[in-house]
């Protein structure tokens, strides 16, 4: 089994930037009430080698530090780390594999998206900053049980036939989001919660009004191509 020293000085800074990088996100987590005690989960896919840096198994968040992410290929194997990586590791695994343009995938608990999750339905496109953000509802993933990679491939197969959504609610499970980078897959985690809590909100007074998909369309392509700094 390859080893971090297997690895040349290019790979191994990146490792080290990367450490920092998601160790810092999963405060975050914590900042946007998105994860309690040692739910969830940050990682980040490097630009020089097929290797992730994740969060570990069951350590409080207070307790994270660079040094304490774990990294691991591709397939899921430890490369560098003295924890134990993150129960949903293989899932990451199988997403970077399958999703060659994702370099970032965070999951969380947090509450309106895992209700959401819990009744197994999308939640529907009624805010133009859904438009926005997610390019139509934010889609509802299939069942798939905690510990290898069929969480993974419920992502994939879901956000398959959601192309522009960076989220996915996993049945009776919570959220998988993705980014061109780590930060990119949290920031989609905080919108994730943001429009759940208000179409929830929405629902306690009265139906909600759906977004027609041509403006939708509309406003996706102004907020990734127009809005912002360029």
């Amino acid at each position: 089994m390859a080893t971090l020293a297997d690895y040349g000085p290019e790979v191994r800074a990146e490792v080290k930037q990367v450490r920092e990088v998601v160790s810092n996100l999963h405060q975050q987590l914590i900042k946007w009430n998105l994860v309690v005690w040692t739910a969830g989960n940050v990682s980040q896919r490097l630009h020089t080698a097929d290797l992730m840096v994740i969060k570990p198994s069951g350590v409080r968040y207070e307790n994270l530090t660079p040094n304490s992410m774990v990294v691991c290929d591709l397939e899921g194997n430890v490369v560098d780390g003295s924890e134990a990586p993150s129960s949903d590791t293989a899932s990451h695994a199988y997403i970077y594999r399958n999703m060659p343009d994702v370099y970032g995938v965070v999951h969380t608990h947090s509450t309106y998206a895992t209700a959401w999750a819990a009744t197994g339905q999308n939640i529907p496109c009624g805010l133009t900053m859904m438009g926005d953000e997610f390019g139509g509802p934010v889609p509802v993933g299939p069942f798939r049980l905690i510990g290898s990679e069929a969480i993974g491939k419920g992502v994939v197969e879901t956000l398959k036939k959601y192309p522009k959504s960076p989220a996915v609610l996993m049945q009776n499970h919570g959220p998988f989001t993705i980014g061109k980078d780590a930060e990119g897959a949290v920031k989609a985690a905080a919108m994730t919660e943001e429009v759940a809590h208000t179409m929830w909100a929405a629902r306690q007074l009265g139906e909600i009004i759906e977004i027609d998909q041509a403006d939708i369309d509309k406003l996706n392509d102004r907020y990734q191509n127009v809005y912002g700094q360029h």
